[in-house]
């Protein structure tokens, strides 16, 4: 990062489109460029109040005031390569069969960037995709296999926060930001009689990987410098409320302890790891902010869309968790923000949009007819702020959206349904698990889940669940891939497959007592599947979390 950042910050209330810097005009693009930025982990809550008044993101605040801002944007699965094969397939998880961090598309699966390609744009891109593979190690998928196994592991290192004590160091994600500078590199060299798509996907603001948490690495380490902790406002940063362990949900109980965080942390220790996400928030906005200076810099801004996203969000501490995987606001409330001709300046949508719709308004931008069978739609007639836009939107989008997650750190499937005020969310077969049901016009922290209180209103919410996607169809086909998928494995290291277990993230539980965890996976292959055991149609019940712990412990 050079000076132009610190000027930038000074002026960014006068970076209007009305004044592009000079450059010389070949011939009027016939559609506009387009730039995504797409981060890892950005809760979508800090790009508008009050979250925003927590740290300093002058970009982010930019794209607000010169474009227009989803208020309610979510991920289609909270993890890293299900999410992304979302977003770049235009389809829900269960449609592309993503169920983990390793398993995507097909390498040769014909994204949105495919079809804009074909039809006459330049397209790039660089950094982090993971559209087809997450690249993650084998403690990652052995987790995400056996997660239905009636033991608790630790598979992630305890949340802690590092510091660069360095005013001055700003490029502390080094990767992210060679990355960046290969993209402003690409720009400042692209053929601009003809437009363009470029793809920009940055690390940051995931968590460090953490050497403690054994041979293959968690990431539980937030890490910074102090310039960028500087733009952090201590004051503002809200610490969570947090249920008792004895009170948690069953699912949410099982992804704190594989977490690491059942344990006690003091009051500091949650706001510094929330301020060290923070900062690494703010250095995320930074690049960002590099790419959109150089647009300007070489007067393409006024003809570029610039499109900011995340994959999913981070829960820094809140419901006693940190990463994701999880259903609550922190998880899944992505950041999305369009600016660009075209894009209505100081606009924010309060309808509920996810990152399937990505793929519909790429092709819609580029004035490519759109396939069939999608499960997103076009946002550009949101992005334009008249009535009958926003009533042809209406019409077309139907008023909900659905997440997923069939991953590790949490040991069911779990289905999101968000619609209106709530907040509807199933597991697995939808009979053995308890359902969850908030209220976010009253209880935006999700502290209260009143399935049982308006059983009407969860009967209702899970049978139009139903409707969009067979849900316990779908958790016995991921439990049937899981099984196969760790006999497959196990198979492949023959007899030995509990040592190289031991040595895994697991260790220091697998080894105190290997026979009780052998045991646990020779029952969990050999069991009536749950769905075999209860009817497909049953409603959703409460369950005694009491019961539900002890039969992992």
């Amino acid at each position: 990062m050079s000076a132009m950042l610190l000027l930038v910050v000074s002026l960014v209330p006068a970076l209007a489109f009305a004044a592009p810097a000079p450059r010389t005009q070949k011939k009027k693009l016939q559609a506009p460029n387009v730039v995504l930025v797409a981060s890892d982990s950005f809760d979508g809550r800090l790009t508008f109040q009050p979250g925003s008044q927590v740290v300093k993101l002058p970009f982010i605040n930019f794209m607000r005031a010169h474009g227009t801002t989803f208020l309610n944007a979510y991920t289609n699965s909270p993890i890293c390569c299900p999410s992304r094969a979302a977003m770049w397939s235009g389809l829900f998880t269960h449609l592309t069969e993503s169920w983990n961090n390793f398993k995507g598309l097909d390498p040769n699966y014909t994204t949105w960037m495919d079809i804009m390609a074909k039809h006459g744009y330049q397209t790039q891109k660089f950094g982090k995709v993971d559209y087809t593979s997450g690249h993650h190690s084998l403690s990652n998928r052995v987790e995400a296999w056996t997660r239905e196994v009636e033991f608790l592991l630790r598979q992630e290192g305890r949340p802690i926060v590092n510091l660069m004590p360095d005013k001055n160091r700003r490029r502390v994600m080094a990767k992210d930001w060679q990355n960046t500078d290969k993209a402003i590199r690409w720009l400042r060299r692209v053929n601009d009689t003809k437009p363009f798509v470029l793809y920009l996907g940055l690390n940051l603001p995931h968590p460090y990987p953490s050497p403690s948490s054994g041979e293959n690495f968690g990431a539980s380490t937030f890490h910074t410098s102090l310039y960028w902790l500087e733009k952090v406002a201590y004051d503002a940063i809200k610490i969570p409320k947090w249920l008792a362990l004895s009170q948690m949900h069953p699912v949410d109980y099982y992804s704190s302890y594989t977490k690491n965080c059942t344990g006690k942390f003091t009051e500091n220790e949650i706001k510094n790891i929330r301020a060290f996400y923070y900062a690494m928030c703010a250095e995320t906005d930074a690049m960002l902010g590099e790419i959109i200076l150089t647009l300007r810099k070489i007067g393409l801004l006024q003809k570029t869309i610039v499109i900011y996203t995340s994959d999913h969000g981070e829960m820094a501490m809140e419901h006693r968790q940190f990463y994701k995987m999880s259903m609550y606001e922190a998880s899944t409330h992505v950041p999305f923000l369009m600016m660009g001709p075209g894009i209505t300046a100081n606009l924010q949508v309060p309808r509920l949009v996810s990152l399937v719709d990505i793929y519909p308004t790429m092709l819609d931008i580029a004035g490519i007819p759109l396939p069939p069978n999608l499960s997103g739609y076009s946002l550009l007639a949101l992005s334009s702020n008249t009535s009958a836009n926003e009533q042809a939107f209406k019409d077309r989008h139907p008023p909900w959206i659905l997440s997923e997650f069939h991953g590790c750190n949490a040991n069911a499937s779990t289905y999101m349904l968000r619609t209106g005020q709530w907040k509807y969310i199933a597991f697995s077969d939808g009979a053995s698990v308890q359902s969850q049901l908030f209220d976010l016009s009253l209880d935006p922290d999700e502290l209260t889940n009143i399935a049982t209180e308006y059983p009407e209103i969860t009967y209702s919410l899970d049978q139009k669940l139903r409707s969009i996607i067979n849900y316990p169809k779908v958790s016995a086909s991921v439990s049937q891939y899981n099984k196969e998928q760790f006999i497959m494995w196990k198979q492949s290291v023959g007899q030995n497959f509990s040592n190289v277990i031991a040595h895994l993230r697991w260790h220091q539980d697998w080894q105190k007592d290997p026979r009780k965890y052998e045991n646990a996976i020779q029952h969990w292959l050999t069991a009536t599947p749950v769905h075999q055991r209860l009817p497909a149609h049953s409603c959703p019940v409460a369950v005694d979390n009491n019961k539900t712990f002890s039969s992992y412990i």
